[in-house]
C-alpha cells in the first residue's frame, strides 16, 4: 500500500532530492505541495508529478487523501508545521535541524505521540553505507580502541541579502550558523557511531568580515561516555571546501574524504585498504524509503524525534559552552 505524501516547502534541496524521491520511490504517492504563490505551487506540482497544489500548509493538512508530510520549511517553522500536521493525523518527516531549541523538539515529540503518528528527522547521512562500514570496522576491533575522531565541514557561504538562502544567516529563522545548519549532520553521525556525549567545550564566533547575526566558524570538542574524544570544525569562511571524517584507534585508523563520496580508507600496521561504499544517487531517497517502511510496519523510523532532540540538546551545549 502506498504512502500518500504532502510536501510543505519547495526550496533548492527539495527540488534536487526530496521531490524526486517522493515521485520516484516505490510505494510513494506524491499527492500535493504547498507554496505561498499559487502559480509557483502549480508549476512545481506539474514539474514533479504532484496531483494537487495549495497556497498554505493549513489547506494541505486538511486534505484527507494525505497520509504523511515532508516538512522542508525554514527551521523556525518546523515546530509549528509538525504540531499542526500531527493534530491533522499526518505522519511527519521533518528536515534537519529538527527545531530551534529543545523545548520545540519536546513539543513536536509530544504532539506526534498524542496523535499516534510517526516522527522522523531527515538526517539522511545516517543511511550512508560508509557510516555502516565505519561502525562495522570499529565493532570488529580492527583499529583497536578508538582514541579520537576528527571531522571538518567547510563550505564558503556569504549570500547577498536578496539571495534565496540568505535566511540561513538570520538567527531568528536559522537558529545558528554552520554548526547549526550542517554541523548537526555530523553531530548525529558522532552520536550514532559513538553513543552519548559526556562533556562539551567549544569556540563559536565570527572570524570573517561577513555581515550576519550567526557564527561563521565553530569548533566543538566532545568526550563520549564510552571514553573517546572528537573534534568537529565547521565554517562558512574557508575558501577550501572540506567534508572529512577521520577515526584514530590504538591499532589503526579510518579515513573518509569526502564523506559524501563514501571511499573508506582503513590503515592498519602500515597497510591500507579501500572500501568503496558510495551513497545512493539521490542521497535523501534511502531515508524517505526507510521512513515509509517504518510507517507501514508500525515501528519507529531509523532517525527518530528523540535523536533529533539529542542533536538539538548537544547544539545547545555547544553554543552555551563557548
Amino acid at each position: 500500500m502506498s504512502l500518500r505524501w504532502g510536501l510543505i516547502g519547495s526550496g533548492d534541496i527539495v527540488r534536487k532530492r526530496v521531490a524526486p524521491a517522493l515521485r520516484d520511490l516505490d510505494d510513494s504517492d506524491f499527492v500535493a505541495v504547498c507554496r505561498g504563490r499559487a502559480e509557483l505551487a502549480e508549476s512545481f506540482a506539474k514539474e514533479f508529478g504532484a496531483r494537487k497544489w495549495y497556497p498554505d500548509a493549513a489547506t494541505l493538512l486538511a486534505d484527507d487523501e494525505i497520509d504523511a508530510v515532508y516538512i522542508a520549511t525554514p527551521v523556525n517553522l518546523h515546530a509549528r508545521h509538525t504540531i499542526a500536521a500531527a493534530e491533522a493525523g499526518k505522519h511527519v518527516l521533518c528536515e534537519k535541524p529538527m527545531a530551534m531549541n529543545v523545548r520545540e523538539c519536546d513539543a513536536m515529540i509530544a504532539a506526534c505521540r498524542a496523535n499516534h503518528v510517526k516522527l522522523g528527522i531527515a538526517y539522511y547521512r545516517h543511511m550512508y553505507p560508509a557510516i555502516a562500514g565505519i561502525k562495522r570496522i570499529i565493532d570488529a576491533g580492527e583499529i583497536g580502541t578508538v582514541v579520537m575522531t576528527q571531522i571538518n565541514a567547510f563550505e564558503y557561504f556569504d549570500p547577498a541579502p536578496d539571495h534565496p538562502r540568505h535566511w540561513f544567516t538570520v538567527k531568528e529563522k536559522a537558529g545558528g550558523g554552520p554548526m547549526f545548519d550542517f554541523g548537526c549532520h555530523r553531530l548525529e553521525i558522532l552520536m550514532d557511531v559513538f553513543g552519548p556525549v559526556r562533556d562539551v567545550s567549544s569556540m563559536v564566533g565570527n572570524v570573517a568580515p561577513f555581515v550576519r547575526d550567526v557564527e561563521d566558524t565553530a569548533i566543538a570538542v566532545l568526550s563520549f561516555e564510552r571514553g573517546s574524544y572528537a573534534t568537529l570544525s565547521v565554517t562558512h569562511a574557508s575558501n577550501e571546501p572540506q567534508d572529512t571524517l577521520d577515526v584514530y584507534g590504538t591499532l589503526g585508523s579510518i579515513h573518509v574524504a569526502p564523506l559524501n563520496r563514501g571511499e573508506v580508507r582503513v590503515r592498519i600496521g602500515g597497510v591500507e585498504r579501500v572500501e568503496s561504499l558510495p551513497p545512493a544517487a539521490n542521497i535523501h531517497a534511502p531515508l524517505i524509503e526507510e521512513f515509509m517502511q517504518a510507517v507501514a510496519a508500525g515501528r519507529e523510523p531509523a532517525v527518530t524525534g528523540e535523536m533529533g532532540r539529542a542533536v538539538a540538546r548537544l547544539e545547545e551545549r555547544i553554543y552555551s559552552a563557548r
